[in-house]
């Protein structure tokens, strides 16, 4: 599949460039999508989660009220799950909410996920750019010259650029990745991607090996 690069300002430079077909061009695999997602999602949560339980709860043991004939639910203690203020039964504990995912099928995910944008025409590439000084309103000046303006964008570059970060933080629906760090989850949530010309270079030399 060709694409053609375009500049900054958004005009055709003349040049294409081939998607490899090993990487943007395989039939996309859900499964694994879904396992890479969910695997990210979950190395996102804090699994700080916690409440008491009845034996941390302050509170005096006596018993409330007779065994039988209250006409009720049998409750001990102030400390009981039956009442406001109580503890909780099988309550939250800290955990960690991380989980294993095989190379090969994060790999096919990162794959799949790339073809599935590549079906839909939401890659541009453009030539590598850099600004002299952190500045919104250059960025700005290239999402409307790319005619993305507007979309939930992935800006993929072949290494860390500090003034195209600070150019682009501030902006919403807008996120940048390293090509060597992309992973499923940023790509799916993103509708187009902005790849540049070097980082299509290290996104092949990362997932075909």
């Amino acid at each position: 599949m060709e694409v053609n690069v375009l500049n900054i300002k958004g005009e055709n430079t003349g040049r294409t460039v081939v998607l490899n077909d090993a990487i943007f061009g395989i039939t996309p695999n859900d499964h694994a999508i879904y396992m890479a997602v969910k695997q990210y999602m979950a190395n996102q949560r804090q699994g700080t989660h916690k409440s008491k339980e009845r034996s941390e709860i302050s509170g005096s043991t006596r018993k409330l009220g007779r065994q039988k004939g209250g006409g009720g639910a049998r409750r001990g203690d102030i400390n009981s799950p039956l009442l406001v203020g109580g503890a909780r039964v099988f309550g939250p504990k800290p955990r960690d909410y991380s989980f294993k995912l095989n190379k090969k099928v994060k790999l096919l995910a990162r794959k799949s996920a790339l073809s599935y944008k590549a079906q839909a025409n939401n890659i541009v590439v453009v030539e590598d750019f850099t600004f002299e000084t952190p500045k919104t309103k250059d960025f700005v000046n290239v999402v409307n010259n790319l005619k993305v303006a507007g979309k939930k964008l992935l800006v993929v570059l072949p290494e860390a650029n500090k003034n195209v970060y600070l150019s682009a933080r501030n902006l919403e629906r807008t996120n940048l990745a390293i090509a060597s760090a992309l992973n499923t989850y940023t790509v799916l949530n993103a509708e187009t991607l902005v790849v540049t010309e070097n980082a299509l270079k290290a996104i092949e030399e990362t997932l075909v090996k």
